[in-house]
C-alpha cells in the first residue's frame, strides 16, 4: 500500500484547500464488502469521482483481479485478456495532478504485480502498453462538481472530462 493510503491526509493545507481526506483501508474495505458482487464482476463499471491515490479503486483492481485468476485459471491468454477488461472497467477523477499520477502508477503496479505471477515469463510489453494507455484515458485529472478538466492551479479548463468505453471496443463519452 502506498505512502499516502496509510495516511488519511497529506497536509493540512491540502485538507484546507481542497478538502482532501484519504478514505483508511478498513472503511475502504468495508464499503466496497457492500458491492461486493459488482466488484467481483470483471465488467462492472467504478468510477470514482475523487479517487486521490487509488485506495478504493485498489480494492476494487484487487478483488477483480481474484476473479480473472480464478477463471483463467493458467491461460494466459485468457488471464490477459480478463485482465484488460477488468482495468477498463475502471475510472477515476481527482482535481489533484499527484494524485491522478500516483492512482496510475498504483494501478499499473498492482495489475503488472499479479501479471508476472500469473504469466511468468510469458509476459508481453505489448499488454502492459495498453494497460498504461488504458490508465492514461480513466484516470484523469478534473473536477468531478463541474465535470470540467482542469489546469496546474487546479481551475477548470473549457475541457470537458472525458472517458473512454474500452468494453469491448473503444467508444468515447463526456462525463456531464
Amino acid at each position: 500500500m502506498s505512502e499516502t493510503s496509510k495516511n488519511q491526509v497529506k497536509s493540512k493545507e491540502r485538507v484546507a484547500e481542497h478538502g482532501e481526506v484519504f478514505t483508511a483501508e478498513r472503511e475502504v474495505k468495508a464499503m466496497c464488502d457492500l458491492v461486493a458482487t459488482q466488484c467481483d464482476n470483471v465488467d462492472s463499471t467504478f468510477l470514482e469521482p475523487a479517487c486521490g491515490d487509488g485506495n478504493f479503486l485498489a480494492e476494487i483492481l484487487d478483488r477483480k483481479l481474484a476473479r480473472v485468476k480464478k477463471d483463467a485459471k493458467s491461460d494466459k491468454t485468457q488471464w490477459e485478456w480478463l485482465s484488460v477488461r477488468a482495468v477498463a472497467s475502471l475510472y477515476g477523477v481527482d482535481i489533484m495532478q499527484d494524485n491522478a499520477e500516483e492512482c496510475r502508477k498504483r494501478l499499473y503496479e498492482q495489475w503488472d504485480k499479479a501479471y508476472k505471477a500469473a504469466c511468468k515469463k510469458e509476459c508481453n510489453e505489448e499488454t502492459r502498453e495498453s494497460i498504461r494507455y488504458i490508465l492514461s484515458k480513466n484516470i484523469v485529472c478534473g473536477n468531478a462538481l463541474t465535470m470540467m478538466c482542469v489546469d496546474e492551479n487546479q481551475q477548470d479548463t473549457e475541457q470537458y472530462i472525458t472517458f473512454a468505453e474500452f468494453n469491448p471496443c473503444r467508444k468515447p463519452y463526456m462525463f456531464k
